[in-house]
């Protein structure tokens, strides 16, 4: 069994508060980009392996990648049976796409498939909040305005933007990422530099207006504090604009920058 799970991008991202538990609450609007994806593979073995495809090699030990991790946790409450994971790593890791949360997602799907057992989205999203805030989102893998840590999802009609779905072609907008070679930053590092506070207005009521005015009033928290440690990112954000783009934006913690251009 073979998927692509495509990555995401954060459309505005408030740091509201921190929590007894440690993580934040924040308020973002997801949406998928699927012109970026990775290629995971899943088949039936009579021992557990994994094996990650990456170039450069995998920088982590691949028993501790996430969808090793949704593995256990179906085998912990299903017993299924071993599987061989070949995972081809194409996303960019620490640039604020998720990728590594889309691929435990896709996982556990593929898994629940697999072994005929039936879990619904909403059992899937509970599995996938257990690994990653960002998780649940890629069990819909459509816009959802994410709330809580990020597991709190609510469904958003995000109409006018081709960010690579069916039937996207068609529409006024177009998401574009872009992915700075050489820059990785650090959520733990980003989330330091942080003063948590309420937005102005909710995402729901920023996403009203038209999408150049976005810009005044859709912002990313993680901006302000990334931009100084990486001027670089600020830049080609600036470039973005003065190429003509009507917003544009870093994703999560960065490092990706990304721009909604008129078609």
């Amino acid at each position: 069994m073979i998927s692509y799970p495509n990555v995401k991008i954060n459309l505005g991202l408030s740091v509201i508060r921190k929590r007894p538990d440690g993580f934040h609450d924040i308020e973002t609007l997801f949406v998928p980009y699927h012109p970026i994806h990775d290629t995971l593979e899943i088949t039936p073995s009579e021992t557990f392996s994994i094996t990650i495809e990456k170039d450069g090699g995998a920088d982590w030990d691949p028993m501790t990648d996430l969808t090793v991790r949704a593995y256990n946790l179906l085998r912990e409450d299903f017993g299924i049976p071993p599987v061989a994971i070949r995972l081809v790593k194409t996303s960019p890791v620490g640039a604020g796409l998720g990728g590594g949360s889309s691929d435990a997602a896709f996982a556990l799907r593929m898994l629940s498939d697999m072994f005929a057992l039936g879990l619904s989205d909403e059992a899937l999203a509970g599995y996938a909040a257990r690994l990653g805030s960002d998780c649940a989102l890629f069990v819909y893998n459509r816009p959802m305005i994410g709330r809580g840590r990020g597991e709190i999802l609510t469904p958003y009609d995000l109409r006018d933007i081709d960010y690579g779905q069916p039937g996207g072609e068609s529409l006024p907008y177009r998401l574009e990422v872009t992915v700075p070679e050489g820059i990785s930053v650090s959520t733990a590092a980003a989330y330091r530099g942080i003063v948590p506070a309420l937005p102005a207005i909710s995402i729901e009521k920023a996403l009203e207006g038209p999408v150049e005015g976005w810009k005044d009033t859709i912002f990313n928290d993680f901006e302000t504090t990334v931009f100084k440690a990486f001027p670089a990112l600020a830049e080609l954000k600036a470039g973005l604009y003065a190429s003509g783009a009507a917003y544009a934006s870093m994703s999560g913690s960065g490092s990706s920058v990304y721009s909604i251009v008129k078609k």
